[in-house]
């Protein structure tokens, strides 16, 4: 058994984009049959997490659930045709659903906010259950960036240590406002989490000390992913290209990439990623 957790976060929640469609924009199609918030379950499971942490609101939750399941198949134990039990050799990764709290509505509810939660409310929560299932690291999958993410398994070992991993597209990150893929480790998280909250409470001046104008309150759901996490450690950490990225959190950018990579995008099999359930007690 690996003794490294690492813990894949999915932030779903957030300020809508500029889809204007009945359902959550990470639910939007990047091939047939193909969501983006499904790649992101595909991208942490080649990515090697042991638990996939989904960060949406609760009213939209059930629906993200019948599409995803309880869990997904890890991708290096599926193809393991010549072992004599080949299910019973297959890895598990559980899939947990994580609602925004009622006190983040309208002040912190931005996308980068979500993934800050994830991470809090998975170290919370393993916490409780014992020390030694708290997650060593986390690894942040964006639901509006699309990518192919088949080649990470090659760099599991990079991933899954104490070093930071970076996902690089034109030399820039997540720092940069790319929505690619990173790993943190929590002490990491609380200190970017702590200077939001700060940030996200300002009601007043802090020169004037005046009251700020409505509009300029809570300024964190405004937060994009560079805003949230432009000064994250870079120092020692491991960098991959990520190939044919492309965003897509805006109609305009949603066009260029059907129109340019949507056709080459497959869904993976249905040995690895399938809606399915875990079985009741009793």
């Amino acid at each position: 058994m690996n003794a490294f957790h690492l813990a894949g976060i999915i932030p779903v929640a957030g300020r809508p984009l500029d889809f204007k469609v009945p359902w959550p924009d990470a639910l939007m199609p990047i091939a047939s049959n193909y969501l983006a918030v499904e790649r992101c379950i595909v991208e942490c499971a080649y990515a090697g997490c042991e638990t996939i942490w989904v960060v949406c609101n609760d009213d939209i939750q059930p629906l993200i659930r019948h599409r995803l399941g309880d869990y997904a198949k890890d991708p290096v134990w599926v193809y393991r045709y010549f072992d004599q039990y080949e299910q019973e050799q297959q890895k598990l990764i559980p899939i947990y659903y994580v609602p925004i709290s009622v006190h983040d509505r309208n002040q912190r509810d931005s996308l980068s906010w979500a993934a800050l939660h994830g991470m809090y409310t998975a170290n919370y929560v393993s916490r409780l259950m014992s020390k030694w299932l708290t997650p060593d690291m986390f690894y942040v999958s964006f639901p509006y960036g699309v990518y192919r993410v088949s080649f990470l398994r090659e760099h599991r070992k990079a991933i899954s240590s104490e070093s930071p991993f970076y996902l690089i597209d034109k030399n820039e990150t997540v720092a940069d406002g790319k929505y690619l893929g990173f790993t943190i480790s929590w002490p990491e998280a609380q200190r970017i989490r702590k200077r939001i909250w700060k940030e996200s409470t300002l009601i007043r001046d802090r020169e004037t000390g005046s009251k700020l104008p409505v509009e300029e309150r809570f300024s964190a759901r405004f937060n994009t992913v560079q805003d949230t996490f432009h000064d994250i450690i870079k120092e020692n950490a491991n960098y991959e290209p990520a190939p044919e990225y492309y965003p897509i959190d805006s109609w305009e950018n949603y066009t260029e990439y059907t129109f340019l990579l949507g056709r080459d995008i497959r869904r993976p099999s249905e040995k690895i990623l399938k809606p399915r359930n875990f079985k009741g007690i009793g």
